[in-house]
């Protein structure tokens, strides 16, 4: 935005409007694609499933999971958990939530037809479930697997009445989503809004807001101006060039926290030869895939000025990272650093794996989903240039980005992932674990990589108890797959939402943004 427009904004009066007793409005940056919450693991479709839906477990702000539609649950062997779920739960059509429900959604989860990228990760290690009375449930598991609280917090339990036989499409009509959760839906409007009513038998106990508006806002200059101008109460992905100012700005409060997800990039591994948007420097097809050559994938990372990017593209709002956690999360490898910033060590590199001269490529890059990811595949691209790798960026709407993407239809890719469990294998099943359907690993691997070593090494530390050797496992597959290029890294978002004064928000490390974390101020 302009600073002179926002200026101008900012002496604007917030209208009696967006401050109406009981009613919230909230501008996300991040499209949501569907209401259905087994659809697609991306942030604003599980923030919007939030309000809708319940977990047998939860997480707070700080990723720390505590109970949900579950009350409790125990160890009864090494291979089965025993979950004992909440009496007198009822579902928004006033039917009551049992086992069954548990049930049916643990068979549904992992077999969405026309997923892009689902949550079967998350229950790969459940061979059997156990309805043993209406409210206790038992997994059986293969072999140990002591992250299954912590991976059931990401996988929404449905009704079994309303999702028998429903399709993706009677979620988003409204027809199948019906939740426990303390919002229920009234309307659905893709690329626009989705409206919330509360739901006033919620287990918790009822909302402050009996209505909300939730918005997509997806361009960063519209979003500043629809909270300055009182359109919405609350935004997200604040934009990093109004970051400042808003946070001088006597009606507004912004409220931050070191977040969960890194900005990486995604070679295309699924092909040895034909990648498409790639060439030589005569646009002549290259005669094979050059990121199937980890020299080429090293060179790339470093020829990346990741300094430069958190300071100058993100204004602040960022860290440089060289893996995909933050300090202090499990799992988190103290050993890898950001790679050192070295053009001419990356030339080196790309003229031993055959590309003296370089060669030719389209980075694609979605340019509505996170703070600054067009300006950020721009930068990326310049410093590839200058290696000799000629990079054109082309960026796409989020809602066709994913698609696409999915598809494996891009050279290379900017990403995002969120480790929202706060802890390693998130990413390790999901993002660089083989493709595999049966297995239900690699759900959002768009490109395809795949190490049996690495994938080995994260099997045995999914299946090890101890917490202290299974975070050395952890740290182990973390430098694996670093050194081997299997994603690049670029920097760690800084989670900030902006919001009216007279509103609290509990900034959450894993970028959800909900209704129940807006509260009026004290």
């Amino acid at each position: 935005m302009r600073p002179a427009l926002l200026a101008t904004l900012c002496v604007l009066a917030l209208p009696a409007a967006a401050q109406q007793p009981g009613v919230l409005n909230i501008g996300i940056g991040g499209a949501v694609t569907s209401i259905d919450p087994h659809f697609y693991n991306a942030s604003p479709n599980n923030s919007l499933a939030m309000h809708i839906f319940d977990r047998l477990v939860e997480r707070d702000a700080t990723a720390q999971p505590y109970p949900g539609l579950a009350e409790s649950w125990r160890v009864v062997s090494d291979t089965v958990w025993e979950f004992k779920l909440r009496a007198g739960v009822k579902w928004h059509d006033g039917r009551d939530f049992t086992a069954d429900d548990v049930a049916f959604t643990i068979q549904r989860t992992p077999n969405v037809p026309g997923s892009p990228g689902g949550f079967g990760g998350f229950v790969r290690a459940i061979e059997r479930v156990e309805v043993v009375d209406p409210l206790t449930v038992r997994f059986h598991t293969a072999r140990p697997h002591p992250l299954l609280p912590t991976e059931l917090a990401s996988v929404a339990v449905i009704s079994k009445h309303a999702g028998e036989g429903a399709a993706t499409e009677d979620y988003n009509s409204g027809k199948a989503a019906i939740g426990t959760g303390p919002y229920r839906m009234t309307a659905y409007r893709p690329g626009d809004r989705t409206e919330l009513a509360r739901n006033e038998g919620y287990f918790r106990g009822a909302e402050p807001w009996a209505r909300v508006n939730y918005r997509f806002i997806g361009n960063d200059g519209a979003r500043t101006a629809a909270l300055l101008a009182g359109d919405v109460d609350l935004i997200d992905q604040v934009p990093s060039t109004d970051l400042g100012r808003l946070k001088r700005e006597a009606r507004l409060t912004v409220s931050e926290i070191q977040g969960l997800r890194v900005i990486y990039l995604a070679t295309d591994q699924s092909r040895q030869k034909d990648v498409p948007f790639t060439s030589d420097n005569d646009g002549k097809p290259l005669p094979t895939n050059p990121f199937g050559d980890v020299r080429v994938r090293r060179a790339l990372s470093m020829a990346i000025n990741r300094a430069a990017l958190a300071d100058r593209v993100m204004e602040g709002t960022a860290q440089p990272t060289g893996q995909w956690l933050p300090a202090g999360t499990f799992g988190y490898n103290p050993a890898v650093k950001p790679p050192a910033y070295d053009p001419d060590g990356a030339k080196a590199l790309l003229a031993q794996a055959g590309y003296p001269q370089g060669f030719r490529m389209t980075l694609h890059s979605p340019n509505d989903r996170y703070p600054n990811d067009s300006k950020a595949a721009q930068a990326v691209a310049q410093m590839f240039s200058r290696i000799g790798i000629r990079t054109e960026v082309e960026a796409v709407p989020w809602a066709s980005f994913s698609q696409r993407s999915n598809r494996q239809e891009y050279a290379i890719r900017l990403a995002g992932w969120g480790s929202v469990t706060g802890e390693a294998s998130y990413a390790l099943v999901n993002i660089l674990g083989t493709f595999d359907r049966e297995k239900r690993t690699g759900a959002s691997n768009a490109g395809r990589y795949s190490n049996p070593e690495l994938d080995a090494l994260t099997a045995r530390a999914a299946a090890t108890i101890d917490d202290p050797a299974r975070a050395a496992l952890l740290q182990q597959a973390v430098k694996l797959a670093m050194d081997d290029g299997a994603i690049i890294p670029l920097f760690q978002l800084v989670n900030s939402w902006a919001l009216r004064r007279g509103l609290t928000y509990d900034a959450r490390m894993d970028e959800r943004t909900t209704a129940m974390a807006t509260r009026p101020a004290q």
